[in-house]
Parts: structure tokens; C-alpha cells; sequence
């Protein structure tokens, strides 16, 4: 049998790094994808092949993928994880930054999907993961940017699961919960560089501790609870069309759904330590 071949971006750290490790230990070829390939040395001894790539620049990405089809001449499961959190009062945030979030998070995930789809559809098969978030299904202070990005992920991976159906290729969505990366951190930094002096100082400062808080960095899931998630669904016969799993992920989607807009305004700003 012909070995599979997965490509994972974002594969430096947390998610990205648990994920080639797991697809790696099934038997996939796996290339990891990361704008600093020096990075990835550590993983290429344990078989990952090192794929320098920004998800913002075209050519960058056509290379990826041509660089994958030459050596192995299939894709057979894409993963787009690469992203970060932007946050900052809408009142704050640039605009520049705002498109960033947009190109990382949204297009860049896209622009990859577009062009390893033709191989996919040669061969009437293949798997696209789109990590979103819990965050493309609740919201949280001051991460307007950061959730609209996701929720645009989960409206855009709906239909292009629709579009590929005929053609054998699957679309699966993965909600992390609250993770033990470098994410929240990330975060908390654009925060404070955004938001961290004038009308929202107060909310800003809040919601950083929170997303620093090493009572809650102790409760959140380590990155292989969705690389095991990730390899369920892509080897699955078939797979579900969202899996919502980690800390926190399937409580609070539920209560969103469950809480009227106002309740569940005053629950998530308290669990972020608003003032009021």
C-alpha cells in the first residue's frame, strides 16, 4: 500500500507539532509546514519533513505544495492550523492588523486548501482539517478580530464540505477547547499593545491576567488531545463533520447555544474578570 501523505502548518509548536508527531506514528508521510524551518529540526529526527512556509506570501505557499506533489505525488490529509489571536477593543485594533488576522487565520488556510484540492480530486479523495476554535462558536471581551476569523473558518469549511462531497473528499472541522500552548500568551502580548492604555486599560487589563492565569493554564488540555482528535477523524471511514473537544469546548458551546445573549454576556465577562 502507498504510504499516505498528510501536510500540517503551524507544525513548530502545540497543535501543529502534536499533529505531525500522531500522523507520523500512524504512518503517514508528513511534511510540517512553519515560517522558521530551524524550528522543526528537532521533529525532522523523528521523521517529519521540514516545509518552510508563509501562509501570507502565494508563491510560498504554490512552492509547498509543489515541493509535496514532486516527492510523494499525493496529498492525502491537509491540516490548517496556523494562526494566532489578535486581540484589542475594535475601537483600538488597526486596521493592517485586522487584515493580518484575516490573512493568517482565513486566507491563508483557503489559499493552501485551493491549491492542494486538484490533487485531491484526482485521485477522488483525501481529508482538509480546519482547526477553528471553541472561539468560532462563543465569544469572548475584546477578541472581535480573533473570533470573527473563526467563525468565517466555520462558515466557509460548511460549504466547501458541501462542494466536495461529490468529488470523495471530506471536510472536517476541530474545535479546541482551551489548549496548553504558546496561544494564550500570543494573545495577551497583542492585547496589550493594542488595548492596554485608554477607555478599555481597565477591560484589557482583566482579560491579559485571565489569559495569563496559571490557575487556568492548569486546567487546559495538552496539544495531543486534538492531534488524537485530528487522527480519529482521518481515519475515520466517516468522519463527523466537527469535533469540539479540550477544555472547556463543549461546555461552553453548549451553554452558548442554551443562555440568551444577555446571560451569556454577563457569564463570559465574569469568567474574564471584567470590571463592572
Amino acid at each position: 500500500m502507498t504510504t499516505k501523505t498528510a501536510l500540517v502548518t503551524g507544525a513548530s509548536s502545540g497543535i501543529g507539532e502534536a499533529t505531525a508527531l500522531k500522523l507520523i506514528s500512524l504512518g503517514y508521510t508528513v511534511y510540517g509546514a512553519a515560517r522558521r524551518t530551524d524550528r522543526l529540526q528537532s521533529l525532522a529526527e523523528r521523521g517529519l519533513r521540514p516545509l518552510a512556509m508563509d501562509v501570507t506570501d502565494d508563491d510560498s505557499l504554490r512552492g509547498g505544495v509543489d515541493r509535496v506533489i514532486s516527492e510523494t505525488g499525493r496529498i492525502d490529509v491537509l491540516v490548517n492550523n496556523a494562526g494566532y489571536g489578535s486581540y484589542g477593543a475594535l475601537e483600538d485594533v488597526s486596521q493592517e492588523e485586522a487584515r493580518r488576522q484575516f490573512d493568517v487565520n482565513v486566507f491563508g488556510a483557503v489559499r493552501l486548501t485551493q491549491l492542494a484540492l486538484p490533487h485531491m480530486r484526482s485521485r477522488r479523495s483525501g481529508t482538509v482539517v480546519n482547526i477553528t476554535s471553541m472561539g468560532g462558536k462563543i465569544y469572548t471581551p475584546l477578541g472581535g478580530w480573533y473570533h470573527a476569523t473563526k467563525f468565517a473558518l466555520e462558515a466557509l469549511s460548511d460549504c466547501l464540505r458541501v462542494e466536495l462531497k461529490p468529488f470523495g473528499i471530506d471536510v472536517v472541522v476541530i474545535e479546541p477547547g482551551g489548549i496548553a500552548t504558546e496561544w494564550g500568551a500570543i494573545a495577551a502580548d497583542r492585547l496589550e499593545q493594542s488595548s492596554a492604555t485608554g477607555p478599555y486599560s481597565d477591560q484589557a487589563a482583566a482579560v491579559a491576567t485571565s489569559l495569563r492565569s496559571e490557575t487556568m493554564s492548569k486546567r487546559l488540555s495538552p496539544p495531543t488531545v486534538i492531534a488524537d482528535t485530528i487522527a480519529r477523524a482521518v481515519t475515520a471511514r466517516r468522519p463527523k463533520t466537527r469535533y469540539a473537544t479540550g477544555f472547556g469546548a463543549r461546555p461552553l458551546i453548549g451553554l452558548r447555544r442554551l443562555l440568551p445573549d444577555r446571560a451569556y454576556d454577563t457569564l463570559i465577562s465574569r469568567s474574564a474578570g471584567l470590571p463592572r
